[in-house]
């Protein structure tokens, strides 16, 4: 049965630090709907009511597309060993970068990611649970190295090269804000 909160309640909170995987999902006003995972040591509560990811460089950047269009954001966590849950964030969110006054702060909260091309902050205004009975259960094996590995072979201004090349605008054509 859900249950609806109007913050992240320590129990809550407890259960999404323990997470290794987490899904993001937006949507621009037109054009296609994005969820992505995102895994890595890449989110933090910040408070009852706000939570921040970091966002490494990647094939596409629609997230930060959507919320300029539209700022609403979702983060469902999934328990995938022990009891089963379903947890939902949803809210307000923006997209910080490294040109932005707050990203020095930002960053300074996750340990070093290589690429890091934004930092989105969620305002929460509701979180949500459901049961999670159909989700499966799965062994954590360990995080994978390779986007650590990719980033270190591009080195800097392959980085840059690349989020120009392929991160300026979404799929549908939407600016980014990146640069």
């Amino acid at each position: 049965m859900a249950q609806r909160y109007p913050e992240i309640t320590d129990r809550l909170a407890k259960f999404i630090e323990a997470q290794q995987l987490f899904f993001v999902a937006t949507a621009a006003r037109d054009g296609h709907v994005n969820v992505s995972p995102k895994g890595l040591d890449s989110l933090r509560i910040t408070s009852p009511n706000q939570v921040v990811w970091v966002n490494g460089t990647g094939s596409g950047n629609e997230t930060a597309a959507h919320l300029l269009d539209s700022p609403r954001m979702t983060i469902m966590f999934c328990s995938f060993v022990r009891e089963p849950l379903i947890l939902r964030l949803y809210g307000t969110a923006r997209a910080v970068h490294p040109r932005d006054d707050e990203w020095a702060g930002l960053i300074g909260l996750f340990p070093p990611i290589r690429g890091a091309r934004n930092v989105f902050v969620l305002d929460v205004d509701l979180v949500q649970t459901s049961c999670g009975y159909g989700v499966p259960k799965f062994d954590f094996v360990e995080q994978r190295d390779l986007m650590d590995a990719w980033a270190i072979k591009k080195g800097p201004d392959g980085l840059a090269d690349y989020q120009d090349k392929h991160n300026l605008v979404s799929m549908d054509g939407l600016p980014t804000g990146l640069r």
